[in-house]
C-alpha cells in the first residue's frame, strides 16, 4: 500500500504533537522525561560503535502522544552511531503508525523504519518479531526502547557501550540502583517497588543470580547471543522479559546491569500486575523443575535432562561414587549425557562410557565412548572392549529400562578386573509412594521416577539381589537410597531445610528400608569362575 497518504496524515499528527511538547516543555512540565536529580553522577560513555552495525527496536502499542518525544529524544551523536531505529507497531487502534511516518517524513531521518503488525502480537511477540529483523539483517546489538518514553533515549549509549566493548553478552538497565536517585524518587509507585523487589529476590534465589531488577524493559543484546536463543515457544506476555533472562544464564551468556533513571508519567500500563507476578513465578519454577527432570516445559525443552544428577546425601549418586572410590578404571554402562562420568572423573578416576546416545553431551570427560542398544547386551561393543579389564562397572538406572537385563550383567563380569565390583542402582517399585498408590487403585506412569514410563521392569530389594545372584555374582552389601525430596519441592540439596529433613529421611530408611527405600544399590563381584561375554559368537566365548 503507497506511503504517501499515511505520509500526509502522519505529518499533521508528527507536527500537532511536537507543537505540544514545544509548548509544554517551555513550562518545564516535560512529558515522559525520566528524573534526573541536579548532580547525579550519569558519567560520560562513548557513543562510538567500533565498527559494529548497531540497531535499535522500538516496541510501541498505542503511544501516539510519546513516541515522537521519545524518537526526538535520541542523541545526535547516538543517530550518527546507529545504523538503524525500527518502530514496530504493534497493531495499535491509535494512529501510533501515521505519527511514525510522519515523524520522519517531517525531521528526514533515513535511519527510521516503520512497522505495523497485522494483529496484535503482544509484548514478547512483537520483541521476536524485532529480533528475528535484526537477526536477519545481519547486525551485532540491538537495543530494545519502550515507545512509551518510560526509558530515557539519551542515555542509549550506556546500554550497548559495554557490549561494544565486549564486556558482557547482554546489558540489563536497572531503576533499583540509586545513581539516578532510584525509583521512588522517580515516581515508582510504592506497591510497585515492592513488587518488583519480592520478585526480583525470589529470582534471584532459585536462578542463583545477583541482579538489581528482573523487571526493567529497558535492554541491549548482543545478537550473537540470541542467535543461540530458541524463541518458538516462548510466551508473548509480558514475562517473556524474564524468560531470555533465564535463557541467556543457562546458556552462561554474560549479563551487565546498568543505572538508569526512573520515570511514571501518565502514560496507560497494559500490564495485570497480579497476573504478572504470576506468570514470573511460574517461569521460574517451570525452569526448574525442568532442569531437574521434574517436568518438560515446552519454553526450555531444549534444558530438559531427564535423568539429572542427585546431588543429596544418601541418594543414587551420592551412593555410587562414594563406592566407586579413587584413581580407578571404571566402566559406566548406561551413562547418559555423562554427568555421573564427569564427577567421577574429578575423583581422578579414568571412565569409559556406553549409551544409545550418539553423542554425550560430558564426553570430554571420559577416555573412550561407545554408542551400543544394551538392550542385546554389549555385543555392539565387545570387540573394542575384550581387550579393557576394569576396577568397577557401574549400571545406575539401567536395568529396569532392558527386557533382559541379565544379559548385560553377565557380560559386564567378563570385564573385571580381578576382585572388580558391580555396582548397580535399580528403583523399589515397593517405595511408600508405588503402595499408596496401588491402596487407592492408581498406577500411573510419569516422566521420571519409580513410574518412569520408559521402564520394563519393576524390582524390590529382594528381586534385585535375586536378578544378580542368578546372573552370576556375589552380592557384597545393598543400600536403600531415601527418597529426593529436594528435587520434589525444588530447592537446593544445601538448603538447611532440605539438609534436615533428608537426615531425618535417612534414619527413619535404616529403620523401614524396604518401604521407605527410594533405589536399591547393590555392591556385587563375579563368582570366581570366569565368565565370557554372553553376546559373543559361540566361537569367541569358548576362546575366552
Amino acid at each position: 500500500m503507497p506511503l504517501l497518504p499515511y505520509a500526509l496524515v502522519g505529518t499533521l499528527i508528527a507536527g500537532l504533537a511536537i507543537w505540544m511538547y514545544r509548548r509544554r516543555d517551555g513550562r518545564k512540565a516535560q512529558p515522559c522525561r525520566p528524573f534526573i536529580p541536579a548532580g547525579a553522577a550519569t558519567g560520560q560513555v562513548s557513543s562510538a560503535n567500533r565498527g559494529q552495525r548497531i540497531g535499535v527496536l522500538i516496541v510501541a502499542y498505542n503511544a501516539l502522544t510519546t513516541l515522537s518525544a521519545v524518537l526526538k529524544r535520541i542523541p545526535p551523536d547516538v543517530w550518527e552511531m546507529i545504523e538503524e531505529v525500527a518502530v514496530f507497531d504493534d497493531a495499535s487502534p491509535d494512529e501510533t503508525y501515521e505519527l511514525a511516518i510522519g515523524h520522519k517524513a517531517i525531521f528526514g531521518r533515513d535511519k527510521l523504519k516503520i512497522y505495523r503488525n497485522d494483529t496484535n502480537l503482544g509484548y514478547g511477540g512483537n520483541q521476536k518479531r524485532g529480533y528475528q529483523y535484526f537477526l536477519e539483517k545481519g547486525f551485532d546489538i540491538v537495543i530494545m526502547l519502550h515507545g512509551d518514553g518510560q526509558y530515557a533515549p539519551e542515555i542509549l549509549a550506556h546500554l550497548y557501550a559495554p557490549l561494544v566493548a565486549g564486556e558482557a553478552d547482554a546489558v540489563f538497565g536497572s531503576r533499583m540502583m540509586s545513581d539516578y536517585g532510584g525509583p521512588l524518587k522517580g515516581g515508582m509507585p510504592l506497591y510497585k517497588f515492592l513488587g518488583n523487589r519480592i520478585l526480583t529476590g525470589f529470582a534471584n534465589r532459585f536462578l542463583h543470580m545477583n541482579l538489581t531488577e528482573f523487571h526493567s524493559g529497558y535492554r541491549a543484546y548482543s545478537l550473537h547471543a540470541l542467535k543461540h536463543i530458541d524463541f518458538t515457544e516462548m510466551t508473548d506476555d509480558f514475562h517473556f522479559d524474564t524468560q531470555i533472562i533465564i535463557k541467556l544464564r543457562h546458556q552462561g551468556f554474560r549479563i551487565k546491569e546498568v543505572p538508569i533513571p526512573t520515570y511514571y508519567g501518565n502514560e496507560i500500563c497494559y500490564v495485570n500486575g497480579m497476573k504478572y507476578a504470576k506468570d514470573v513465578f511460574k517461569a521460574v519454577l517451570r525452569y526448574r523443575r525442568t532442569v531437574l527432570g521434574l517436568a518438560k516445559a515446552p519454553e526450555y525443552a531444549e534444558y530438559h535432562v531427564h535423568y539429572a544428577l542427585k546431588e543429596s546425601r544418601h541418594s543414587s549418586h551420592d551412593y555410587l561414587t562414594r563406592l566407586a572410590g579413587r584413581n580407578h578404571d571404571i566402566l559406566e554402562v548406561g551413562c547418559g549425557e555423562g554427568f555421573m562420568s564427569a564427577k567421577l572423573a574429578a575423583d581422578g578416576n579414568r571412565i569409559v562410557g556406553i549409551d544409545l546416545l550418539e553423542q554425550p553431551q560430558r564426553r570430554d570427560c571420559m577416555q573412550a565412548y561407545f554408542q551400543a542398544d544394551l538392550d542385546g547386551g554389549l555385543g555392539d561393543v565387545a570387540g573394542a572392549l575384550q581387550h579393557r579389564r576394569f576396577d568397577c562397572v557401574l549400571l545406575p538406572d539401567v536395568l529396569e529400562h532392558l527386557r533382559r537385563p541379565e544379559r548385560v550383567l553377565r557380560d559386564c563380569a567378563a570385564l573385571l578386573k580381578r576382585n572388580g565390583l558391580v555396582l548397580v542402582s535399580v528403583p523399589n517399585v515397593a517405595n511408600i509412594t508405588v503402595r499408596l498408590g496401588l491402596l487407592f487403585g492408581r498406577f500411573q506412569y510419569a516422566d521420571r521416577g519409580i513410574l518412569d514410563r520408559t521402564h520394563l521392569r519393576f524390582f524390590t530389594r529382594t528381586t534385585a539381589r535375586r536378578l544378580l545372584q542368578d546372573s552370576g555374582y556375589e552380592v557384597l552389601d545393598t543400600k536403600m537410597t531415601v527418597m529426593p525430596l529436594e528435587l520434589a519441592f525444588g530447592l537446593s540439596p544445601r538448603n538447611p531445610f532440605m539438609v534436615l529433613l533428608n537426615r531425618c529421611l535417612r534414619l527413619a530408611t535404616v529403620l523401614l528400608p524396604g518401604l521407605l527405600g527410594y533405589q536399591t544399590i547393590l555392591v556385587a563381584r563375579a563368582h570366581a569362575v570366569a565368565v565370557a561375554p554372553a553376546s559373543l559368537p559361540a566361537t569367541e566365548r569358548a576362546a575366552a
